[in-house]
């Protein structure tokens, strides 16, 4: 497990799925706020659910998020569309609802740093988030990552069209220590 101060990301287990799928897939506006393309019904114990690990896979690198104190499952994170030529990944995490406003964030971001730079050695990690996502952007922010860029009016959300934030961090300004 790689742990942060407040939560650890370790390996997904089976009986994460149901819960995953249960509190960030089945609430069909967050699944079409966070994963960029249109929310369909999955049946239960599918193998092609989206929380699903291909341990094959190696260009993603699923994570359940666990609180430190007590192990509790709060949500699930995942370095993906990792690079190897490039060195590079795009970071991504979702929290269960009753997980929000506590700081996990913050710290599942500072982790994903850590494994995307010193484990992997990779040279950027990258950030897409809906421009209206202030606790995605304040995670960000707090660990280091710069904006780069606004791409209008590129995520069909719910019936309409909304802005993303594109960020950046490069090892050489990542400050392991610099959560907010």
């Amino acid at each position: 497990m790689l742990k942060g101060s407040k939560v650890g990301l370790r390996a997904r287990h089976e009986d994460d799925i149901p819960i995953l799928q249960a509190e960030l897939h089945d609430d069909v506006v967050n699944y079409s706020r966070t994963v960029g393309g249109a929310w369909r019904p999955i049946t239960p114990g599918s193998k092609t659910a989206q929380f699903v690990v291909d341990d094959e896979e190696q260009r993603r690198v699923p994570f359940s998020v666990v609180e430190l104190d007590g192990g509790t499952l709060v949500g699930s994170a995942v370095l993906w569309s990792i690079d190897n030529h490039n060195r590079s990944a795009h970071i991504g995490l979702g929290l269960l609802p009753s997980a929000r406003g506590k700081g996990y964030g913050t710290d599942v971001v500072a982790v994903l740093c850590h494994y995307g730079f010193v484990v992997l050695g990779l040279q950027r990690l990258q950030i897409e988030t809906l421009s209206d996502n202030a606790a995605m952007l304040r995670s960000a922010e707090c660990n280091g990552f710069v904006r780069e860029g606004v791409l209008r009016s590129s995520a069909w959300v719910m019936g309409e069209f909304l802005d993303e934030v594109l960020l950046g961090l490069l090892v050489q300004d990542w400050k392991p220590d610099s959560k907010g």
